[in-house]
């Protein structure tokens, strides 16, 4: 009898594995057409030692309302194949930097639309086509890479071009894009409409977008990968304009990796609502001047600030370009930060604290199974993240290759953390700047409470600043005064003198969960970390318009 069982188990578990997690028709195509060009170049002069094809097949749904009416609808699908073919070796490819040449790390590789439907000689026929031009193109780059390589003095990094990985193989299951459109329709009608009460907001807007990205992978090394990652997301945003032309806008956004999982319709009313009276008050709220002195960064704020000063200058590509500035490179084992921090990112976890995180993924986009990076540790430098471009030290991968359909992957970030070893009760960094404020005679100290984004500079031919874009900054007195919104400053500075500058960290947690944008595309990215106590920050003056409000009212 307890065999009888085991086999019927046995029997459930693998109807279940074909029934939802089986090799697709994509798949099969992108395997057999691999296996045949590996075979039949191997008679070339310089036939390809690696070749990948990777597959993104895109289902995107987005929806916008704007003050209770339905503005746009839009639903699309996409197959993109992108094909990763070498020619050389490992050690010296066709992906070589040529110096002196204008390069992009991220330039577009050979980007191909595969036909939706599943018919295998359509699909092998596309993808023929595609790696004929490939391999076209990376026999004139490798002679030119060679030709560079003969004129040129010494590289300072002499690692190879790409790594050796152990080939993943795994077949999950194919999720499908279902969505009620019209009750998703008439749930954001109803939450814009809010925005309409107010004559001096120009612009409300509620959008829905929902993305399930099925993925292929295949490879001549072996790699055999097929998953799906859903991604949703709605965005509340509203925009008015200060009496001397400033324009205020404001945003609040929600990420789940299923509808389920997004904040019911009472709870988006409500920081609606929140958003129109924040608004309402940014209209009159004083500008603020140029200055420098202690601050507190909200979480959020926080997590935005260490993606844009620290996070791109971590990822490994970059300390192989020799136009990048390479903060960290030869810091390893060195102190950048309070021995309280350590700074990590990791792929791996789907939540942090019960907040979902975009961050997360099961495979890189080169097939190479995710890694979480312990970056910083006690505040000593720790480790890059890497793609399977090798620097000096770092010969391998740790799941970071990452890139956008129609783009070359390179090392991106993932779910940043930053985790404080030693906090205080957030109430208590208030008190804490009002002391800092103090010993500097200053008036005030600023509150950073969110962040609409950011960017940062990681060349050598211009300063390596950031500049980090407040959209709710408060002054704290030291008095007692209320605590006051200010608005028209941007927070800006360079890396190392900044990391140097954070005293305290709270016992809090915020979460950005958004896309980042950078040379291998857009990819979605979380940044988490605890509300930071600055010594010492520095702000600008914002951009400003100078178109006056609207001449008329409202109608």
């Amino acid at each position: 009898m307890k065999l009888k069982i085991i086999q019927i188990i046995l029997i459930f578990q693998f109807i279940v594995y074909w029934t939802f997690a089986q090799e697709s028709v994509v798949l099969k195509s992108a395997r057999a057409e691999l296996n045949r060009t590996m075979t039949e170049l191997k008679s070339q002069p310089r036939p390809p030692y690696f070749i990948s094809y990777s597959i993104n097949d895109v289902h995107t749904v987005r929806i916008t309302s704007s003050f209770g009416k339905l503005l746009t609808i839009d639903s699309n699908r996409r197959r993109t194949l992108d094909i990763d073919l070498r020619v050389g070796d490992y050690q010296l490819d066709n992906t070589h930097i040529i110096r002196g040449a204008s390069f992009s790390f991220g330039s577009s590789r050979s980007s191909v639309d595969l036909p939706l439907e599943d018919d295998e000689l359509a699909i092998r026929s596309a993808i023929w086509s595609g790696t004929d031009r490939s391999y076209k193109k990376a026999i004139e780059t490798y002679e030119k890479v060679l030709a560079n390589k003969a004129v040129k003095v010494q590289e300072e990094d002499t690692s190879a071009d790409f790594s050796r990985e152990k080939p993943q193989k795994y077949i999950g299951e194919e999720i499908k894009l279902k969505l009620n459109t019209s009750e998703w329709i008439d749930r954001l009608n109803r939450i814009s409409s809010l925005f309409s009460a107010n004559g001096w907001i120009y612009s409300g807007m509620v959008s829905l977008n929902v993305e399930v990205t099925t993925k292929y992978f295949v490879s001549s090394e072996g790699g055999l990968l097929q998953y799906s990652e859903p991604s949703y997301r709605i965005f509340i945003s509203g925009r008015t304009k200060a009496d001397d032309g400033m324009n205020l806008p404001l945003y609040k956004s929600y990420f789940s990796f299923s509808a389920d999982g997004l904040p019911k319709e009472e709870t988006l009313i409500n920081d609606t609502k929140k958003m129109i009276d924040v608004l309402g008050k940014l209209r009159t709220a004083p500008l603020m001047q140029t200055f420098s002195g202690p601050a507190i960064l909200s979480g959020e704020a926080s997590g935005v600030f260490f993606h844009e000063i620290f996070g791109h200058r971590v990822e490994g590509h970059r300390q192989k370009d020799p136009n990048s500035s390479q903060t960290f490179k030869g810091f390893e084992n060195k102190s950048i930060l309070p021995d309280f921090i350590d700074v990590l990112f990791d792929p791996t976890i789907n939540k942090l604290r019960g907040i979902e995180l975009s961050g997360y993924y099961l495979y890189d986009d080169q097939g190479v199974k995710a890694e979480k990076v312990v970056s910083v540790e006690n505040g000593i430098f720790k480790n890059f993240i890497m793609s399977r471009s090798p620097i000096e030290n770092f010969p391998r991968s740790n799941g970071h290759g990452r890139k956008q359909a129609g783009y070359s992957a390179v090392s991106r970030q993932s779910n940043l953390i930053v985790d404080a070893k030693k906090t205080v009760p957030v109430n208590e960094l208030r008190n804490m700047l009002i002391e800092e404020c103090k010993k500097q005679d200053k008036e005030f100290g600023l509150y950073f409470e969110k962040v609409q984004g950011g960017f940062t500079f990681t060349g050598r031919t211009i300063p390596n600043a950031f500049n980090v874009q407040p959209i709710l900054v408060y002054k704290i007195y030291v008095d007692g005064r209320p605590d006051e919104l200010v608005r028209g400053v941007d927070l800006i500075g360079t890396p190392l003198t900044t990391f140097s500058k954070i005293i305290a960290a709270g016992d809090d947690i915020g979460v950005f969960n958004g896309i980042c944008g950078a040379e291998s595309g857009g990819v979605p990215v979380s940044a988490c970390s605890p509300s930071l106590l600055v010594s010492m920050i520095e702000v600008q003056k914002k951009t400003k318009s100078q178109a006056k409000p609207p001449l008329l009212p409202s109608p």
